[in-house]
């Protein structure tokens, strides 16, 4: 039995399963006098039904294996499967031609699927898809045949969430609720002005993104209402692809479908938006019980619904019992009109759905509902509230003026106490820090600390005051590198705010605008996320002066960038550029400037990262400002992006100014001057000055773990460097322990960002211990952090599909090696370039594994070519050592063996005396050349 002759029995069968015996027959007779065959086809399966217990226990089509991830598909490459069905399959996928880099939708039609039905309903959707252009429907990017004759539309990728998800996880109020809902009508609206029914209208494929915008998907059994459609001369047999909870009476009859048919469908959604439940409450969840409800039962009124099974706290129940008042009228009609049995008793269109849900929004009378007198006066005044009382206020206001001076006066007076209260605070701090003895050094984390204690107390009786000084405090200690104190204060002055029940718009956005920088520095930029993003806090930004504005979208933009949303963060920078201009702020302007250009270093496109740093810099300079903390995190990504170029010399220049500076403002312990100091470290380790470096390192990782002690995730840093340097000098042991003893602080919640790093390095060093099983897991494990983080074709990914292709060579799985490694040249060259570093040791690591795999002609060539590549700095020397230590053991297998010996004598003894120190490099050339003599 096919796919198409299943699905048209299958719903039926449920239906007469259902039934008694008598009901069941009369049934089959009134099929039978519509289609004998179809009757006969379901009396047949009735009766294995009777013969056999284990009827349909399992499925009558076998799910085809899934494409691998990695295949290509015309131009584009798999990575994640999305959703499955009948037809066919939705990937994740990206161009692996370099044309673009941006992730795409591709749903493909099974392959070997010879149906014409369904060929026919595949061609049908790109024939509606390109006739739609809408900002809120998912578009038709590209559509083809691939390699191998399957069919393929390329999609944009919507990252969003089902509306009702989106809505019910942010809270989101009812009003905010629907106009989300209008983005969707407007969207449908079009798709109906296209003469397109979506007649499979659900939350599902209806997503929200996180700017709050809506996207309709999935125009998989849409219908040309201007098309001959064949099925439709057969509508009562016709395949049902609708999923059954949002289908309306007259699919389930099988009757023409019109626009009201989505009419229906979106009052389904409006319902489970309001009310968070389906309009049909049953007892059996069965689908003969749906169709028999969507057919024959009313729903309940929305503003019933909510209060069915209400919980009895009592804030509980005093919330569902506002929310039933604002469903209660005008949404109960606008919803049960739209949810009409019958299709001429709903709205004539979504357009007259959406006009009524506008007309809800403004407070003017819907047209759900009969606009009698009474009822169109009640909104008239509602609407006109303000200008009917105007003149009542200008009485009252006369007598309030007094009252209002009064008030003015009292506010003052509070007001001159709390700057004195404050006043008195700063002037004790510093008579304690005036009492310090001579000779001794002063403390300011101990002066903060006594502060805090006075304040507590000489501010008991003055919350607001005590807020502001929490903050004070909480900026303090994030400037002394206290990051956790700071966080504990934050939350303290988040507490007091909160017993106000009112507190001041600005003294509260500063307070959430530091605890969302205070968590970014923590590396915990998911709670900044969702701190920063509470529902309606945007709201609040325009009430508050336009540089606090500026900084506040400018820390939220940076925790969403350092989680892999750089795209996401960009606007905000750039709104609060624009603002910093405006108010001529240099300084912010730079730090703005320094954001756009760590987003295009984020999205790979370094030469606009560098381009932004040095602009960055240069702006501090012509403000004369070259002493600002800022020009720290500036020198230090930029000597950090040069370091990945391969630029070691610019790249120790930029950091060591980053570091003078560092030490200047901050002093010798502070997280920044360490971390910057690592940085440098690891410099002397590309260097090959292995010695020199971990004698710095010791030293280092005790002033680290002194200062922020054994768990933090600097500390984390140190015992990585720690452990690539013992793997350079073959310990091999001490290196697996030292990065796994970074890799399980990484695994808390303030080092997520450095996590994927440490286990390709902890799965660099198993592969080369011979550990390949341990180390293909923690490389999996970091390819799968990163992809969440960058996307699947972002060119981080490419360096752990080299390390993972290398670990599966050596276990012998040639053809999955083969994958991996190549798909590493792939993505690396588009993200980094041809020339850089990095695409060379993708190139160099696809040539040896050629090589091993019985391709000597084009390995050898490649492996030359390597072997001759010019340049200088750290990395190309190495990559012509190892290119040519390679070419070697290929020649030595392939009957050259007294040249390769040669070749690889003069190798070790220059390794030898160009790297005193050794390292992985000399110790693998000498493994090879043993090899080659024996």
């Amino acid at each position: 039995m096919d796919a198409t002759r299943w699905k048209q029995l299958s719903p039926l069968l449920d239906v007469l399963l259902e039934l008694d015996a008598d009901a069941r027959e009369q049934r089959l007779q009134e099929l039978h006098a519509q289609d004998p065959e179809l009757s006969d086809d379901l009396r047949r399966l009735l009766a294995l039904e009777e013969g056999n217990t284990d009827f349909i226990a399992e499925p009558m089509l076998s799910r085809p294996e899934h494409a691998l991830v990695g295949t290509l598909v015309g131009p584009y490459l798999l990575d994640t499967q999305l959703g499955e069905g009948g037809m066919g399959s939705v990937w994740l996928a990206s161009r692996a031609d370099g044309l673009y880099q941006r992730r795409i939708a591709l749903k493909l039609l099974r392959p070997g699927l010879v149906d014409p039905g369904l060929q026919l309903r595949f061609a049908r959707e790109r024939e509606i898809l390109a006739r739609l252009e809408h900002p809120n429907i998912a578009r038709l990017l590209d559509a083809g045949i691939s390699q191998h004759d399957q069919s393929y539309l390329a999609l944009e990728y919507v990252e969003g969430r089902p509306i009702t998800d989106y809505c019910r996880n942010r809270n989101v109020d009812i009003n905010s609720c629907l106009r989300l809902f209008l983005q969707v009508c407007e969207a449908v609206s079009h798709a109906h002005a296209n003469l397109i029914v979506h007649r499979d209208l659900k939350p599902s494929n209806i997503l929200v993104t996180d700017n709050g915008e809506a996207r309709l998907l999935d125009f998989g059994i849409a219908k040309l209402l201007d098309a001959q459609d064949e099925a439709a001369s057969h509508p009562r047999t016709e395949v049902r692809a609708f999923t059954l909870h949002y289908a309306a009476p007259e699919q389930i009859r099988g009757d023409p479908v019109s626009t009201r048919t989505d009419v229906y469908s979106l009052g389904v959604v409006l319902y489970e938006l309001l009310t968070c439940k389906k309009p049909y409450r049953l007892r059996r969840q069965t689908d003969a019980e749906w169709e028999e409800a969507i057919l024959a039962v009313d729903p309940l009124k929305p503003s019933v619904a909510v209060q069915r099974d209400a919980p009895t706290d009592s804030q509980q129940a005093l919330d569902v019992r506002r929310q039933a008042r604002q469903l209660r009228g005008d949404l109960d009609n606008i919803v049960l009109k739209a949810l009409a049995k019958d299709p001429g008793q709903r709205y004539s269109s979504v357009e007259a759905m959406a006009r009524d849900l506008q007309r809800y929004l403004e407070g003017r009378p819907v047209h759900a509902r009969p606009l009698s007198f009474g009822y169109r006066l009640r909104k008239y005044v509602l609407r006109q509230r303000w200008a009917l009382v105007a003149g009542s206020l200008v009485a009252v206001s006369l007598i309030s003026a007094l009252g209002i001076s009064l008030w003015q006066g009292r506010q003052a007076r509070m007001q001159a106490v709390r700057a004195q209260a404050m006043q008195d605070f700063v002037i004790g701090l510093f008579d304690s820090a005036s009492n310090t003895q001579q000779g001794q050094m002063f403390d300011a984390q101990r002066m903060l600390d006594a502060g805090l204690r006075r304040g507590e107390k000489e501010l008991a009786g003055q919350p607001l005051a005590h807020a502001e000084l929490l903050g004070v405090v909480a900026r303090l200690r994030l400037g002394l590198g206290k990051y956790h104190d700071a966080l504990d204060t934050l939350e303290k002055q988040q507490g007091l705010l909160q017993s106000l029940g009112s507190p001041p718009v600005g003294l509260q956005m500063q307070s959430i605008a530091l605890h969302g920088r205070t968590l970014r520095l923590l590396d915990r930029a998911d709670e900044c996320i969702a701190l920063m993003n509470a529902p309606g806090l945007q709201r609040q930004l325009p009430r508050i002066p336009e540089p606090e504005q500026a900084e506040f979208l400018s820390q939220l933009g940076r925790c969403l960038r350092i989680s892999g949303q750089p795209q996401v963060a960009q606007p905000l920078f750039e709104k609060s550029l624009a603002l910093r201009e405006r108010n001529g702020d240099l300084a912010g302007v730079a730090e703005n400037r320094y954001d756009l250009a760590m987003s295009d270093n984020n999205l790979g496109l370094s030469a606009r990262a560098m381009t932004g740093f040095n602009a960055s810099l240069e702006m501090l300079r012509a403000a004369g400002d070259d002493h600002n903390p800022l020009a720290i995190p500036i020198l230090h990504s930029r000597g950090l992006l040069l370091r990945r170029r391969g630029d070691t010399e610019a790249a120790a220049a930029s950091l060591q100014q980053a570091l003078v500076l560092a030490e200047s403002i901050h002093g010798p312990q502070h997280p920044v001057t360490l971390s910057t100091r690592r940085q440098l470290v690891a410099l002397e380790t590309d260097m090959e000055r292995y010695a020199e470096a971990e004698r710095q390192m010791r030293e280092l990782h005790r002033l680290t773990v002194q200062s922020l002690g054994p768990q933090h995730r600097d500390t984390g840093s140190s015992w990585n460097t720690l452990g690539i340097i013992a793997w350079e000098r073959g310990r091999i042991d001490e290196a697996i322990r030292d990065i796994s003893n970074a890799i399980d602080i990484w695994r808390g919640p303030d080092g997520s960002q450095s996590l994927p790093g440490g286990l390709f390095n902890l799965g660099m060093v198993l592969h080369s211990a011979g550990r390949e099983d341990e180390a293909l897991n923690a490389l999996q494990e970091a390819r799968m952090l990163r992809a969440a983080r960058y996307g699947s074709s972002s060119a981080v990914i490419g360096e752990t599909d080299r390390m993972i292709g290398e670990v599966l060579a050596a276990q012998g799985k040639t053809r999955e090696a083969n994958e991996y490694l190549q798909r590493a040249v792939d993505l690396t060259r588009v993200g980094y370039g041809p020339n850089h570093p990095r695409t060379l040791a993708s190139r160099l690591s696809l040539a040896r594994q050629q090589g091993r795999s019985g391709q000597p002609e084009p390995a050898l060539h490649e492996l030359q070519q390597l072997a001759d590549w010019p340049g200088t700095g750290s990395e190309v020397p190495k990559l012509r050592w190892e290119a040519r230590a390679y070419l070697a053991e290929l020649q030595c297998r392939n009957g050259q063996a007294a040249s390769a010996r040669r070749d690889l004598d003069q190798l070790v003894d220059e390794l030898h005396r160009l790297r005193p120190d050794g390292g992985v490099i000399s110790r693998e050339a000498e493994a090879i050349r043993a090899a080659c003599r024996r």
